[in-house]
C-alpha cells in the first residue's frame, strides 16, 4: 500500500457503548498504523458518541437524527425529515471530506452516511457486533464493500460473499489487564485480599441491575465484599440519594467507568448485561461472570449472546425477571467458589477474539489498496 497523501476515513457509530467503542477501537489501530491518517467521526446529535469520541482524541460532526420510538411522537413524525436532512448532510461531509473509506459500527447516524458514502463509489465496510443484525447495517449491507462479523452464521442477514468473520474489536488497554490488577486496585482504593465484584449494566446502565444491586446492599457491605457498580448517567443521582444511609467505604458507585481496564482487572467477578462488546470484553479479560440479558432488545439476541457463552461453561445466566430475588446471592457464591471462577475463566478465555480489530483494520487496507471501480475477492469464513 502506499499513497502521496494521507489516508483519510468517516468513522460512524454511535447511540450506545456497544457501537460507539468499537468505532473508537478500529480508529486507534488504524492510526497505530497510519500515524498520519485523517479520521473524521459522524454521529447522532444530542447522542453519547457527541462526548465520548472527542474524549478519544476525534474530532465528530453530529448529524440531525434519531430512530423511532415504539408510541405516537413527535419525533416520529419528524423522523422522515431528519432522514432526508441527515442524508443531505451526509453527501456534503463525504464530498468535503473526501475519504477513501468509511466505515459504520452502527447506530441512527451510521445509515446515512453509509448510504452517501456507497452512491458516492467510496469503498465501504460495516462491523456488525451482534448475532443479530442492526436495522443501520442491515439497510446498507447489499452495497457496501466489505462486512465484518462477530458470529457465525450471519449470511442470514448478510450476502455471504462479502462476510468476514473478525470477532468484535475492543479498546487497546483491555488486551492487558491480567498486569494491571495492582494498579486497579490501589486506582479504586481497594486491598488484595479481599474478593472484588464488579457491576455494569452497560454504557447507559440497566434498570434491573441497579435495582437488584440496591436491594441486596446489605448482603454485600455484610459479606466484606468489595464493589465498583456503574449505575449509568441516567440512575447515578437516583442511586447515590437511595445509598446515602449506607456505610460505603468498601463500595464505589459511578455513573460511567472511563478505565474499564482497571475495573476488569480489580474484579473476581462480573456481573453484566450481554450486549455483544460486554461479552467480547469479559472473554478476553478472562472473568467469570453472571450475564443478565436484556430483554428489551431485537430477538431477544443479549440471550443467545449469553447462551453461546452458557453452553460453553464459560459463564452464569440470571434472567432479568429473576434478578431482583437471586442475583446478588448468586454472585456471592461464585465470589468465594475459587475452584468454580478458574474454571469459568479458563473456558472463557477459550473464545476470544484478541486480533479483531488488528483483523478488521487490514481489511480496511485491503479496500483502499483495490481500485474502488473493481470486484475485490474476500476471503470468507462462510
Amino acid at each position: 500500500m502506499s499513497k502521496p497523501e494521507p489516508y483519510r476515513l468517516i468513522v460512524s457509530g454511535g447511540g450506545t457503548g456497544g457501537h460507539i467503542f468499537p468505532a473508537v477501537a478500529i480508529a486507534n489501530a488504524f492510526r497505530e498504523r497510519h500515524p498520519d491518517a485523517q479520521i473524521l467521526f459522524v454521529g447522532a446529535k444530542g447522542r453519547m458518541e457527541m462526548t465520548r469520541v472527542p474524549e478519544a482524541g476525534y474530532k465528530i460532526i453530529g448529524l440531525w437524527i434519531s430512530g423511532l420510538q415504539r408510541k405516537l411522537t413527535l419525533s416520529n413524525a419528524l423522523f422522515p425529515v431528519k432522514l432526508i436532512v441527515s442524508y443531505v448532510r451526509a453527501i456534503s461531509i463525504v464530498k468535503k471530506f473526501k475519504p477513501h473509506a468509511v466505515i459504520g459500527t452502527g447506530g441512527y447516524a451510521s445509515g446515512p452516511i453509509m448510504i452517501a458514502a456507497t452512491r458516492s463509489g467510496i469503498p465501504t465496510v460495516i462491523q456488525e457486533q451482534n448475532s443479530f443484525a442492526g436495522l443501520a447495517n442491515k439497510q446498507v449491507a447489499e452495497k457496501v464493500t466489505r462486512i465484518c462479523v462477530a458470529y457465525d452464521g450471519m449470511a442470514k442477514y448478510f450476502p455471504k460473499e462479502k462476510i468476514v468473520l473478525t470477532g468484535n474489536p475492543v479498546r487497546k488497554d483491555i488486551l492487558g489487564v491480567g498486569e494491571k490488577r495492582q494498579k486497579a486496585l490501589t486506582h479504586f482504593g481497594f486491598t488484595a485480599n479481599t474478593k472484588t465484584l464488579l457491576i455494569i449494566g452497560g454504557s447507559l446502565g440497566a434498570r434491573t441491575v441497579n435495582e437488584s444491586i440496591l436491594k441486596g446492599i446489605e448482603k454485600l457491605i455484610d459479606a466484606n465484599v468489595q464493589v465498583i457498580w456503574q449505575t449509568g448517567k441516567g440512575y447515578f443521582d437516583a442511586y447515590k440519594n437511595a445509598l446515602a444511609a449506607y456505610d460505603l467505604k468498601k463500595i464505589r458507585v459511578q455513573d460511567f467507568l472511563k478505565e474499564m481496564d482497571l475495573a476488569y482487572a480489580a474484579a473476581d467477578v462480573v456481573i453484566s448485561r450481554s450486549g455483544a462488546l460486554s461479552v467480547s470484553e469479559l472473554c478476553i479479560a478472562k472473568k467469570p461472570c453472571i450475564l443478565v440479558p436484556s430483554p428489551n432488545v431485537a430477538e431477544d439476541h443479549q440471550t443467545k449472546n449469553a447462551m453461546a457463552l452458557v453452553e460453553k461453561d464459560a459463564a452464569l445466566m440470571i434472567a432479568d425477571k429473576d434478578a431482583r430475588e437471586v442475583l446478588i446471592d448468586e454472585a456471592l457464591r461464585l465470589l468465594f467458589d475459587e475452584n468454580r471462577c478458574n474454571k469459568l475463566s479458563q473456558n472463557i478465555e477459550k473464545l476470544a477474539r484478541p486480533n479483531a480489530t488488528a483483523d478488521i483494520v487490514s481489511e480496511i487496507e485491503k479496500i483502499i489498496g483495490a481500485n474502488s471501480s473493481s470486484e475485490v475477492k474476500i476471503q470468507s469464513e462462510h
